[in-house]
């Protein structure tokens, strides 16, 4: 069965400019067309189009999706991939944190710090908040 780009839209939840995108960077097969030069989709490039999309939900580049889809392609079972990117985007996820946590923590001592010299009456060139830090 094939569908027109207006379906594949509604069927998949991702923008004309998008399979445009995927297109261009290989992810999706160059899709058949009408004599009147409209896209149609294959079955097939539905469920590719609904993969790309929830990759994207979790994290994963295009760059990384090509990956996969070109084991896939290949003819290999693409889950082990799939595993090592989303337990290196994990990897990520917890640096980010960690840092974030560091920095929360650097932000509440200056403010203390700015709060206390403030009411011991200290004079600031701009700021005693950044200057005390």
């Amino acid at each position: 069965m094939t569908h027109t780009v207006s379906e594949a839209i509604r069927e998949t939840g991702v923008t004309r400019k998008a399979i445009r995108i995927y297109e261009a960077k290989g992810l999706l097969s160059p899709t058949e067309r009408t004599a009147a030069g409209y896209r149609l989709f294959t079955d097939d490039d539905i469920a590719v189009l609904r993969f790309i999309r929830q990759a994207k939900a979790l994290g994963l580049t295009l760059a990384e999706i090509g990956d996969i889809l070109e084991l896939q392609r290949g003819g290999a079972q693409p889950c082990g991939r799939v595993a090592q990117l989303l337990d290196a985007h994990l990897a990520h996820i917890d640096r980010t944190l960690a840092d974030l946590r560091q920095l929360r923590r650097a932000l509440l001592a200056a403010r203390r710090t700015a709060d206390q010299a403030r009411r011991a009456g200290g004079e600031a060139v701009v700021c005693q908040i950044i200057e005390a830090s």
